[in-house]
């Protein structure tokens, strides 16, 4: 069996559907490929100008594909439609006889196709990839027979991680279930159960290599930028203790907040730290899962104040009241979403592993259309 080269534009077709259903489900594409609740204010918006994306449509954006070195792509596979910005395009596979959508797509998911994507771009202002140089990226396929049996494949190991993503969503619920049925009579203000971190780097104890940030999933990471300067006033964090940015980010409309469970470390002393005054009163991890929560999203907008940026400080965290069961009701809530972050984190892994592992069927099903 012989491989046939095709152009990509001459397999798909732009769709061009606008909302006039009333959908308000807004979505975007991030470098992973992957569809995400658009993080932008949706209020006021008028969704007719939206574009539709429905099951295996794809969505394709070509901007600044050369500066991330991705080009960014996506292929729906849900049944309920949703919308995505008409600055996207959004197209469907046509010569179905040709390729099937869903290998069309795993072409995509390797590093060496965003490199050449990045390389295509090269000659763009903006490194973009404009869609005249994306139709025009020319590929191998082998017959459907043999793309079908690789999709399968592909396709096995895909439900697999979504029948442990699902299980997943099911401890979520069971945590969800047991702060919802606490009593009114259980919530308690924050104040005197937590307090103000004062400690700082005076005697540099502490070096740059100690300094540290934290992303919006509370991680602790690397800074962005390195300090030249002194950091002697650098907050020093130890463990168990919490760090906020009591700047509040509303477009992501939660808490940026990170519990220190491993060794002492500083942050700048822009940021807001706390500890737990008695853990044997209130678990730390308990309170962790409390912050991260949407419902504390909300309180924490509602009493921020400014204008450009919110703010959110600790006599502001100090008034919020949360549920405050028994320590031992506490401490199992706490195991229960401590077992959900560890195996959300195993579930990201296998999502990466797939698409790593993409390449290598795509290699295996070109090779075997050769042998044939």
């Amino acid at each position: 069996m012989a491989l046939t080269k095709c152009k990509i534009g001459k397999l798909i077709s732009v769709v061009d559907e606008r909302n006039d259903m009333g959908i308000r489900e807004f979505y975007g594409i991030n470098i992973n490929k992957e569809f995400i609740p658009t993080s932008a204010n949706t209020e006021g918006l008028d969704e007719s100008k939206y574009k539709v994306v429905r099951k295996n449509r794809f969505v394709y954006s070509g901007m600044q594909t050369g500066r991330d070195e991705c080009i960014r792509i996506g292929m729906y596979n849900k049944d309920a439609p949703i919308l995505v910005s008409p600055a996207y395009t959004t197209f469907e596979v046509t010569a179905t006889d040709t390729v099937i959508p869903l290998y069309l797509f795993m072409r995509f998911l390797s590093k060496e196709k965003d490199r050449y994507g990045a390389f295509c771009s090269d000659g763009s202002i903006r490194s973009n990839l404009d869609w005249d140089v994306f139709c025009d990226i020319e590929i191998e396929l082998p017959p459907i027979d043999i793309q079908q049996k690789f999709v399968d494949i592909y396709n096995g190991m895909i439900a697999n991680q979504q029948s442990y993503e699902r299980g997943l969503e099911d401890l979520k619920l069971v945590c969800d279930a047991y702060i919802e049925n606490l009593g009114p009579n259980e919530y308690r203000k924050m104040g005197p159960f937590i307090k103000r971190n004062s400690q700082r780097n005076q005697d540099n104890l502490f070096t740059k290599t100690h300094v540290k940030g934290f992303n919006n999933e509370g991680k602790f990471i690397r800074p962005m930028r390195l300090f030249s300067g002194d950091i002697s006033t650098f907050k020093v964090v130890t463990k168990y203790d919490f760090v906020y940015n009591s700047r509040v980010n509303s477009t992501i409309k939660k808490l940026s907040v990170a519990l220190n469970e491993g060794d002492d470390l500083i942050v700048s002393p822009a940021y807001e730290s706390f500890s737990v005054c008695d853990i044997n009163k209130l678990d730390p991890y308990y309170l962790y899962m409390l912050l991260q929560r949407e419902l504390f999203a909300k309180k924490v907008l509602f009493n921020s104040f400014g204008s450009s940026t919110l703010v959110f400080g600790f006599d502001d965290l100090r008034n919020v009241k949360i549920p405050i069961p028994s320590i031992h009701i506490q401490r199992a809530i706490a195991n229960i979403f401590r077992t959900y972050k560890e195996r959300s984190a195993i579930n990201e892994k296998l999502k990466a592993q797939i698409k790593e592992i993409c390449p290598i069927l795509i290699k295996g099903s070109l090779e075997e259309a050769e042998k044939g």
